[in-house]
């Protein structure tokens, strides 16, 4: 039996100097986004996934990363991370309407000071030292970073 990879897409909204974090109920702080379902293109994900979570459509820019991952269960993985252009746009989102938002815990602008590691470990890097948005798109190919 072949086993194929879970496409996932996450997308970094950028207000200033800061990107926004979610964090689902009973889990860690992750990037808005998700999987991509069965005949869904990568645009029409990070859509979907952006008004269920947030409620607001996302002006797409480029592809910063490429990672690719097995999980605990050797589970592999292929995530793409896009930046958003209209992260303005999600200061306030309260009062929109929003279907998945009874998942989340919390919704948080970080800045690269705080102290909260993001995964992969170079996106967390490059995030405290100013580095996301700059270059091309960067490939990341751990063994496991989720442990």
């Amino acid at each position: 039996m072949k086993k194929y990879p879970n496409v996932a897409v996450k997308l970094l909204l950028r207000f200033k100097n800061q990107i926004l974090m979610l964090r689902h109920k009973g889990k860690t702080y992750d990037f808005p986004g998700g999987r991509m379902e069965w005949k869904e293109s990568i645009t029409q994900t990070l859509e979907r996934e952006l008004i269920e979570e947030l409620g607001v459509l996302p002006e797409i820019g480029k592809l910063l990363y490429i990672n690719t991952f097995l999980s605990n269960d050797k589970t592999e993985y292929v995530e793409f991370f896009f930046e958003v252009k209209n992260g303005k746009d999600y200061l306030s989102i309260d009062g929109l309407e929003r279907t998945h938002a009874h998942e989340l815990a919390e919704i948080i602008w970080i800045s690269p000071s705080d102290d909260i590691n993001m995964l992969p470990k170079q996106f967390d890097e490059d995030f405290k030292n100013n580095k996301i948005f700059e270059g091309e798109t960067k490939f990341i190919n751990e063994l496991d970073p989720y442990r």
